[in-house]
């Protein structure tokens, strides 16, 4: 398998049927890809789905996780799709053939995750909030939700088919989806001790701050020198909480 194709992690969260898992394995297996994570499937049996066709060593592989945050964490570029429908989203959001050329060159360098919600939700807020941007596959206005198996299938199709187009490589590491969780949650922290955050609020905070987070496209060094920053913040904060 090419290596541009290997560091690509299709992430089904919370998915019902094992039969659009099974579909989505095959998908996966037809175009060159192999690494499939999984959040919090509904069904246990989905290893067994005979939807898999020809994708067996692909549901055997896949990995299982209980969170978004974890499935993400070694991945440079989280993008989540999404059929908009109307909901107000906090996201950049790109045609797939645009998208596509974004993820093709990302791949060049590091492990990019592309996000498929639940066939009855789609991704909720808390998921799309560990994403980077998202992706939307231009279907009909009258009928605009496709199939998980489907959409997966269509947005794999459209990323090898980047591959003849003239993509330049992207040269500039980004920090990986782990880091910026570790700086989310000291923010989160420092917020918190500050009294800045309400209490009452916390959930959409910590949704907004993700997301600013990740709006900043840090470099892992600048990762590294900001997580060293609010870890001192912290520690301060706390130090005077306990002497007043």
């Amino acid at each position: 398998m090419p290596h541009v194709l290997d560091n690509l992690r299709v992430v089904l969260v919370a998915t019902r049927n094992p039969l659009n898992l099974g579909a989505a394995a095959r998908a996966m297996s037809n175009f060159g890809f192999a690494h499939l994570r999984v959040v919090n499937p509904y069904a246990l049996a989905f290893r067994e789905a005979r939807s898999a066709v020809g994708a067996s060593a692909v549901l055997a592989n896949a990995e299982e996780y209980t969170s978004v945050a974890d499935a993400v964490a070694d991945c440079a570029l989280v993008v989540g799709t999404t059929a908009v429908r109307h909901r107000e989203l906090q996201h950049p959001v790109r045609q797939l053939s645009t998208g596509a050329r974004l993820i093709r060159k990302q791949l060049a360098s590091g492990r990019v995750a592309i996000l498929f919600g639940s066939e009855k939700v789609g991704l909720s807020n808390q998921d799309l909030s560990h994403c980077h941007w998202l992706m939307r596959i231009p279907t009909c206005e009258r009928n605009i939700s496709m199939n998980l198996g489907q959409a997966v299938a269509v947005c794999l199709y459209e990323l090898v088919r980047a591959a003849d187009k003239a993509v330049k490589a992207e040269r500039v590491a980004r920090a990986k989806a782990g880091e910026l969780e570790r700086i989310t949650a000291l923010l989160l922290d420092a917020l918190q001790l500050s009294g800045y955050v309400n209490p009452i609020a916390t959930a959409p905070t910590e949704e907004k701050v993700r997301r600013m987070v990740r709006r900043l496209n840090l470099q892992p060094a600048d990762a590294e020198v900001l997580l060293g920053m609010l870890r001192q913040i912290v520690w301060k904060l706390r130090v005077d909480d306990a002497g007043e």
